[in-house]
């Protein structure tokens, strides 16, 4: 038996409390006290203790990729875009160039990468540069000579900015490509910079078109190797296709997470009902036919295994939900909600598909930060939907309202790890009345991501029982003032099943 115990520490609005620990799990909360047994003691100095952040939906080798090379979040022009490309290069002058980040939507330049600008930066490497919402990309002319057949692939274009199959073949080209101790050192990356921000717990959205099952298996063991935050993996993949397979050999929590059912607002791959505003000529498109989604959810329900599915436009979250009708006529509905099925991302729903969601049992995995970068009545968004369904988008509040379990991520790299401004986000949504209460946003962050995993604890995440991963915050302030002050204090420690994580700052 192992005991630890975090003294002098502020729990929710309580100062001079104490946290005891046992075998990983808190076994008494209560009033500061010396007389408690542990072999292990951590003096809060009475900061802020509570339950560790969990991002609900992360890449975390494409994050720890960004995280060490190539990002282009913030690049205020195409010309400042190609300078970075050119700089990296630079610096890094073998390999493929791999990048994230950009977006042209206020580009003085009024266009996005092409890949003549690429070429006359790096030359004859290929070179990959994906775009923000990372459902298109710019590569060079190298990297479209890797790719057979690439010319005949839907949303291949001459200029080499690619979408929809053209894209996913590139970017696993791309991906393919980059060594196994970078990919190691990406990961690494990734789990430090979640531990430093208090995040105990991520899950990794894997799939053939997003990395590989062996990616996914590395993270899983690097994970396992040594103290730091949980990874909680998810394969994205048809049954039909081999995605329960590779569920069951690496042991996952489900067949889904980045399941891609359609695309992204930003790339107009979202699959829409209407036209875009600003591409009056495309809806986006659906990857499946229904029957493959019934097929596969049938399958998992039947095995017991939550699916999962990425949809943002209304067509692709009515497509799912259609399944999901199906599956319940034919297993019941005692069956789905056992699943506890989740949508990932699920921008565009209205109350009818919110009543769906509660009725099975499903699970709203949901990014605020997309709202605070693209929302609004001059975003993004409203430049691609126009004004009255972008204000429709994400209505985080009717969700909450109506009982459905919803978990906050960050779909890093698309959005940074940053717990504290998701939660803000939640709270301060770009469409009035459509935000979260602090307290259900906070929850939301961090129990929300045990609910979504089906591993919740029944009297929540600061009880008896309850798995110890804590985090202690650099203010002696109360919950209620981080969250009324809109405050992102540094965390100052990280406990995971009661090991603390690093030196205390």
């Amino acid at each position: 038996m192992t005991s630890v115990v975090v003294r002098d520490v502020t729990v929710g609005d309580r100062a001079g409390r104490a946290v005891h620990v046992v075998d990983g799990r808190i076994a008494w909360l209560g009033a500061d006290a010396d007389a408690l047994p542990a072999d292990r003691t951590v003096d809060g100095g009475g900061a802020l203790l509570t339950p560790a952040f969990v991002d609900a939906h992360v890449h975390a080798t494409a994050t720890g990729l960004s995280l060490t090379g190539l990002a282009l979040h913030g690049a205020g022009s195409l010309r400042a875009a190609v300078a970075r490309v050119a700089e990296h290069s630079g610096r890094a002058p073998t390999g493929t160039v791999l990048g994230t980040g950009w977006d042209e939507t206020a580009w003085p330049e009024g266009r996005g990468l092409t890949r003549h600008d690429l070429d006359a930066v790096v030359g004859e490497r290929p070179a990959y540069l994906a775009r923000v919402d990372v459902h298109s990309a710019t590569v060079s002319t190298a990297l479209l000579d890797r790719v057979p057949g690439i010319t005949g692939l839907p949303g291949y274009s001459p200029d080499g900015r690619l979408r929809l199959d053209a894209h996913h073949a590139v970017r696993q080209a791309a991906y393919g490509s980059v060594p196994a101790d970078q990919r190691r050192a990406a990961q690494r990356a990734t789990l430090a910079a979640a531990a430093e921000l208090g995040i105990g717990t991520v899950h990794e959205m894997g799939g053939p078109e997003v990395s590989s099952a062996e990616d996914l298996a590395g993270l899983l063991e690097l994970a396992g190797q040594a103290p730091g935050p949980r990874v909680v993996g998810y394969w994205g993949e048809l049954s039909a296709r081999g995605g329960l397979a590779v569920v069951r050999e690496l042991g996952l929590a489900g067949a889904g997470g980045d399941l891609f059912c359609d695309g992204a607002f930003g790339s107009h791959t979202a699959a829409l009902s209407a036209p875009y505003v600003d591409r009056p000529d495309t809806s986006g498109n659906l990857r499946f036919e229904t029957a493959e989604l019934v097929e596969h959810l049938r399958a998992c329900t039947a095995a017991g295994v939550q699916a999962g599915f990425h949809v943002i436009g209304d067509a692709a979250v009515d497509q799912v939900l259609t399944a999901v009708a199906a599956v319940v006529a034919e297993l019941g509905r005692d069956a789905v909600r056992a699943c506890r099925h989740r949508l990932e991302h699920v921008e565009m729903l209205g109350a009818d598909a919110v009543d769906q969601l509660r009725q099975w049992g499903m699970v709203a995995s949901v990014q605020p930060a997309f709202d605070a970068a693209w929302g609004g009545a001059a975003g993004m968004y409203a430049e691609r939907l126009g004004v009255e369904r972008a204000a429709a988008c994400n209505p985080l509040a009717d969700l909450v309202d109506a009982g459905v379990a919803v978990a906050l991520g960050s779909d890093a790299p698309v959005t940074p790890l940053d717990p504290w401004g998701g939660v803000h986000a939640a709270v301060d949504h770009r469409t009035p009345g459509s935000g979260m209460r602090p307290f259900d946003a906070f929850d939301a962050a961090t129990h929300g991501g045990w609910v979504a995993t089906r591993s919740e604890h029944a009297e929540g995440p600061l009880s008896v029982g309850a798995p110890a991963d804590l985090a202690l915050w650099e203010t002696t302030g109360t919950l209620s003032a981080v969250l009324a002050g809109r405050l992102r204090p540094a965390c100052r420690r990280l406990l995971i099943a009661g090991t603390p994580i690093g030196d205390p700052r």
